[in-house]
């Protein structure tokens, strides 16, 4: 099965943490599965922007990433969080290879405008060239991809940031993947007693938002998991505990975290076929404007 492990702030920051990720990869691994890993890293581009004296600036309650900003996501994703990410895994016997949207033209993107709001160098995944992660896998190695790129047909502009949870669901699909999992601190999503949900329809979701039980930073996470289904409707898309050495392995296995569904019976709609790219050249596939307060992942 080809996985894409989408992982937090949680698994970027602490030695311990990235470890026990490498280690959960390794088990994954060990059991037959292919794995890309997609990261975000909005924690660390606040500070460096506060530490650098780049003042945030908002738009109708949206963050804008003008150009300085621009420039520090770039530093951050690209380079800080996904080189240290990358000698971590390294380190721990997980063979990665550190990616942004521009190597090997992976992906590009368009400008994300949520409701005519412009936010400046937000993007949304466009355009995938999947022939670089599919060499990676081929070749034994564990692509890890900073959600940061270029914008489609702009070859001197800045890099677009793009919220990593939303570019999860159009890389699962543009990649082949069967199962996309996003790894987080917590157990799953939780019913109002604190206990885990094993399976969520759209509809249940929409009622437990109205009714206060999902709320504050899970909302996101879990559109960003029903836009992921939306993209990839035979997939196996869930949020589970990054906790564990077998914590990918478990969330596959619906042990663990909470699984997305379309009805509550398990019948999935098979998407529609994906175009194949012909070497060296994009397939495009058409994404839709997703709303959000954040747009670092």
């Amino acid at each position: 099965m080809r996985v894409l492990v989408k992982i937090g702030g949680a698994q970027l920051e602490r030695p311990a943490a990235r470890a026990a990720l490498a280690r959960a990869i390794r088990a994954a691994q060990a059991a037959g599965h292919e794995l890309v890993l997609v990261h975000g890293g909005g924690d660390q581009i606040r500070r460096l922007s506060d530490r650098l004296g780049v003042v945030a600036a908002y738009r109708e309650g949206l963050r804008i990433t003008d150009g300085p900003t621009a420039e520090i996501v770039l530093q951050v994703l690209g380079g800080e969080v996904n080189r240290t990410l990358v000698r971590s895994l390294q380190e721990q016997g997980v063979p990665a290879v550190g990616l942004t949207g521009a190597d090997g033209g992976t992906f590009s993107v368009k400008k994300h405008e949520p409701d005519g709001v412009d936010l400046g160098f937000v993007g949304e995944v466009e355009t995938v060239r999947p022939a670089l992660v599919e060499h990676l896998l081929a070749g034994g190695w564990l692509p890890v991809i900073a959600t940061v790129a270029p914008r489609t047909g702009d070859a001197d502009g800045p890099f677009h940031n793009v919220n990593a949870d939303m570019g999860a669901g159009p890389l699962t699909r543009a990649l082949g993947a069967d199962a996309l999992l996003f790894l987080t601190d917590t157990d799953g999503v939780l019913d109002a007693e604190r206990n885990t949900l094993p399976e969520l329809t759209p509809a249940d979701c929409a009622a437990l938002e109205r009714s206060g039980v999902i709320s504050a930073g899970m909302i996101p996470k879990v559109r960003a998991a029903l836009a992921a289904l939306g993209e990839c409707p035979a997939a196996h898309v869930a949020i589970v505990p990054a906790a564990g050495d077998d914590a990918i392995t478990a969330g596959l296995a619906a042990r663990r975290g909470t699984r997305f569904r379309l009805a509550a019976d398990g019948a999935q709609r098979a998407p529609a076929p994906l175009p194949r790219a012909a070497a060296g050249r994009a397939h495009e596939t058409p994404r839709e404007a997703h709303a959000g307060d954040r747009s670092d992942g």
